[in-house]
């Protein structure tokens, strides 16, 4: 069995890089230059986590102890937005794959702050709250540096789905091993996000 840290590390890279991707496109559809894109890219996938460190008093945070995880943030937010800038506006390509690696990279956060929570000490219910947090803040960081009102705040069951996850998550433990409540997890929240997000009605936050 994987150690739960070892696992834990490697879902957080994972996270880094999906956030910043969404990040670096979203900085493209807003027409940030290059070092715009990576600091928001920073930003977003560094966000969510530092708040739940500041939160549970785990210091220094934790991209300030491991640098992988800047050094994760910054190559690809650049490499993506050089992507970005290639792909054909107007087609709404940009959007979907913005929408897509969000629902991803919330699955993944969410499970990562849940875990770090229950790693230090809190109880359950907390753990829950603060798998959200890392969740969901990156990507409310991200919108709000581009000049939007954040998903949370509007439509889109977007901290319902992870609050859900992270429960479930939580549950699935007493019953499966920890790799099979994470990928269950994950797969859950990342189909309902996709599902959320594919009946929902464009607006004006995704042109």
């Amino acid at each position: 069995m994987i150690a739960l840290e070892t696992t834990m590390d490697f879902l957080t890279v994972l996270a880094t890089t999906v956030m910043a991707v969404s990040a670096s496109i979203q900085a493209v559809r807003h027409g940030f230059d290059p070092f715009g894109a990576v600091v928001l890219a920073i930003v977003t996938a560094v966000g969510g986590g530092t708040l739940r460190d500041l939160l549970i008093g785990n210091f220094p945070v934790f991209w300030i102890k491991d640098l992988t995880f800047l050094a994760t943030a910054v190559p690809v937010g650049f490499v993506t937005y050089l992507i970005a800038k290639n792909l054909k506006a107007g087609n709404g390509r940009r959007l979907r794959l913005l929408l897509y690696f969000d629902a991803v990279g919330l699955a993944l956060f969410s499970l990562v702050g849940v875990q770090v929570a229950m790693m230090n000490g809190t109880s359950a219910p907390i753990a829950v709250v603060l798998g959200c947090i890392t969740g969901v803040a990156g990507g409310m960081f991200r919108d709000v540096l581009c000049g939007l009102t954040p998903s949370i705040l509007k439509e889109d069951l977007y901290a319902t789905i992870s609050l859900i996850g992270g429960s479930l998550y939580l549950v699935l433990q007493y019953f499966v091993s920890e790799e099979a409540s994470i990928v269950s997890t994950f797969l859950a929240m990342t189909v309902a996000r996709i599902w959320v997000v594919l009946r929902s009605r464009p607006n004006d936050r995704y042109t």
